[in-house]
């Protein structure tokens, strides 16, 4: 029979004649990916941050895992996807597809790095203090999309001149919806122009947004920023083109697929800058340290043949501000 000491030894003995790797296998850690969005609609700017991660050094499935939790439009999923991936022992949050999801992770958690990569205004939503130095155990991306409200409604005035009501979709489960509403509304007054606010918060929600439209006789659309109506862009853009009016979205891809006229900053650029902060953050370095990095260049794309479907006559001044002209 072996005596404990004995067994002690030779247990230690083996331990040693283990080569390293078999020793000491350190655990990788876990990014937490949360959206608020659905994976096959994001999934090229779910590349765009693995790719910047990866650029890091951060490879997934090498050094760094990543669990995803995709709420598909539902925003009131997110505290329970949130507390799922604190459960899994995450090292860091990424909470993209919208505010809603960063709000989400912020409340469940004050110690773990939390990176966003959203269109709202961090500070406006409470979300950090400054955008210098956030401080606490958040910091990200912002392409300001929600912001850029105003601005699409210039210039879809540009366009339709003659439009004495303009309607806006908006989804009253989005965080931003009521700041959003609140400049628009301040840009219309200025422009003498009535805004008809149609809610939209589900896929059953469109057909009577849009026959509300209808009834209402809108003369324009403008689609707001929202990652729900991104991921339902197509039907979205089939829609306004059955409404016959014209529409300006908050992305190119809404462009891209069909529909008039985009106005934004790359939403795939602010999640390269999420992904390099991840790996900053894997490193060491703390959140709080790190400024809340904002777009600096916003794309007005312009679909030609949309406008011939409409039988819209494309001002010469604006085609030649657009940054892109799709024929």
């Amino acid at each position: 029979m072996i005596r404990r000491r004995q067994f002690i030894t030779l247990l230690g003995g083996a331990a040693a004649a283990l080569p390293p790797v078999a020793r000491a296998q350190p655990t990788m850690p876990i990014v937490g990916f949360l959206s608020g969005a659905s994976s096959w609609e994001f999934a090229h700017v779910a590349d765009a941050f693995r790719q910047s991660l990866a650029d890091t050094g951060f490879v997934e499935g090498r050094n760094v895992l990543i669990e995803y939790r995709w709420a598909e439009g539902r925003y009131d999923r997110l505290p329970t996807l949130v507390g799922e991936l604190i459960r899994r022992g995450v090292a860091v949050i990424v909470a993209t597809g919208g505010v809603a999801s960063v709000l989400a992770a912020k409340a469940a958690t004050t110690s773990i790095p939390i990176v966003f990569a959203n269109g709202g205004d961090p500070v406006k939503l409470g979300v950090v203090e400054r955008l210098n130095r956030p401080g606490g155990n958040i910091t990200g991306a912002t392409f300001f999309n929600n912001a850029l409200g105003p601005k699409r409604l210039q210039v879809l005035r540009d366009l339709a001149p003659k439009a004495a009501v303009i309607a806006l979709l908006v989804n009253p489960a989005n965080p931003n919806t009521e700041l959003d509403v609140h400049e628009i509304d301040t840009a219309a007054r200025s422009l003498g122009i009535r805004i008809l606010r149609v809610n939209a918060g589900s896929e059953r929600d469109f057909d009577q947004a849009f026959a509300t439209m209808a009834e209402q006789g809108v003369g324009a659309l403008v689609i707001n920023a929202d990652a729900f109506f991104f991921a339902r862009r197509d039907q979205l853009i089939e829609l306004a083109t059955r409404l016959a009016v014209p529409t300006i979205y908050e992305q190119r891809e809404f462009a891209t697929a069909g529909g008039l006229m985009s106005y934004g900053a790359s939403i795939a650029e602010a999640y390269r800058k999420a992904g390099i902060y991840t790996g900053r953050i894997l490193r060491g370095e703390a959140p709080g340290d790190l400024p809340i990095q904002q777009a600096t260049r916003f794309e007005l794309v312009i679909n030609l043949k949309a406008a011939k479907a409409l039988r819209l006559e494309m001002p010469p001044t604006l085609l030649a501000l657009a940054d892109e002209v799709i024929e």
